[in-house]
């Protein structure tokens, strides 16, 4: 039987729940995926707690405000609506989770460079999840909302259905670059509006961003948000440990395999 994790909480508040007491939507179209399976491992493994919205209140628009504006690196897990979670969020929340533990410093909260690290890496594994599934699984969930939701963003940016197709399809023959590419490109871009001391500046960010091959994806991560939240974050040493993993990275032949053996002691 799993460990069950349910605390007592406030009438009507928050409940906490372990991984393995979620119902996994895509588990299935997910299980050849070996990080997959390593990243819920994680979770596991480091008692990662999930808060559920009380039963009387299954408001998406109150989680919402909740992990935008409460989450933490430690004891403030992702809020649902109720218990069930996307495997590719299985992932995105088990990066979080280790990109947190990775660079803060001591209890401190994180600040804005290893905020962005950690959105960074969590997000730009959706190319890598791509990537794998798109022939594999293309009726699953994940692809069945993700691609079009990229597509839509792609030709927003200007690019043709065959562009956009040409993109999927380096995706799925090297998913651990596009990864990278992706990760690089949402961090340098952030960190460049984040650090722009006016409209033109930032402008001048968005353009360079936009000639990068995944540019035309950028937008569909809705980097305003990042960018609000960081404006907020505290200044600290995990800034310097952000930026020794961010070059650290960039110096990898293949960052996945590297950030996998480093954290999950595992490779891509």
């Amino acid at each position: 039987m799993p460990k069950l994790h349910r605390v007592t909480s406030p009438p009507g508040g928050l409940q906490t729940f372990a991984i393995d007491e979620l119902h996994i939507a895509d588990h299935a179209a997910f299980r050849g995926i070996g990080l997959y399976h390593d990243l819920r491992a994680a979770l596991r493994r480091d008692d990662y707690a999930f808060r559920i919205m009380p039963a009387a209140t299954p408001r998406w628009d109150m989680a919402l405000v909740l992990n935008l504006g409460f989450w933490q690196p430690r004891g403030g897990g992702d809020v649902l609506t109720d218990a069930h979670l996307e495997a590719d969020v299985v992932c995105h929340t088990a990066w979080h989770h280790l990109a947190g533990a990775a660079l803060a410093e001591e209890e401190l909260p994180l600040a804005g460079e290893a905020l962005l690290l950690g959105e960074a890496i969590a997000s730009a594994f959706d190319v890598y999840l791509l990537g794998r599934l798109v022939s594999t699984a293309p009726d699953c969930d994940f692809v069945a909302t993700q691609l079009p939701a990229m597509a839509e963003s792609a030709e927003a940016a200007g690019r043709s259905a065959e562009q956009f197709a040409d993109l999927v399809a380096e995706m799925q023959l090297q998913p651990e670059r596009a990864f990278e590419d992706l990760r690089q490109l949402l961090y340098d871009t952030v960190m460049g509006l984040w650090r722009a001391v006016d409209a033109d500046q930032a402008l001048a960010v968005l353009q360079a961003a936009d000639a990068h091959r995944f540019g035309c994806l950028a937008h569909h991560y809705e980097l305003a948000n990042w960018l609000q939240h960081v404006r907020a974050a505290p200044c600290n040493a995990s800034t310097g440990n952000a930026e020794r993993l961010d070059a650290e990275l960039r110096r990898q032949p293949e960052a996945l395999q590297w950030l996998a053996a480093q954290w999950l002691g595992g490779s891509a």
